[in-house]
């Protein structure tokens, strides 16, 4: 068994889904593991990683609108608030989603469904860039 690390840099504009499914898959080509796990990890706690429906724009839309109205950016709800109004309720979007993916390498491709696709959520107002560590463990033969 071999063991590969990346880190890929993500830019994002404030508060959506940014789809990273191609920089994955190109790691993914270009380390050429036949059978493997991929694991992926953000060490940040106000953004998470989804797999989700990649094909229409509304599930994003939707998934941003259900997440902001369970946890509001209100100050008078939290004690937390050191960053602005989005610093708790990105807290518990985190909470509430993934810092970390695993998915498997069969015969050297990514396990995503058709319509699957692996975002970086962005649960902040601000622009920042991410970190996305891809720890890739398996057989290239």
């Amino acid at each position: 068994m071999e063991q590969k690390f990346w880190t890929i840099n993500v830019i994002t504009k404030g508060i959506g889904l940014y789809e990273i499914t191609d920089n994955i898959i190109a790691t993914v080509s270009e380390v050429g593991f036949k059978n493997a796990l991929v694991n992926l990890t953000i060490p940040h706690t106000s953004c998470s990683l989804l797999i989700q429906e990649n094909a229409s724009p509304d599930v994003q839309k939707d998934l941003i609108s259900f997440f902001n109205k369970i946890a509001p950016m209100n100050h008078e709800l939290y004690q937390h608030d050191i960053e602005g109004v989005d610093d708790m309720p990105a807290h518990l979007k985190t909470s509430l989603t993934q810092t970390n993916l695993t998915l498997s390498i069969i015969d050297k491709k990514l396990m995503l469904g058709k319509w699957q696709g692996i975002f970086l959520f962005e649960h902040r107002l601000a622009d920042y860039m991410r970190e996305v560590t891809i720890h890739i463990m398996g057989d290239k033969d």
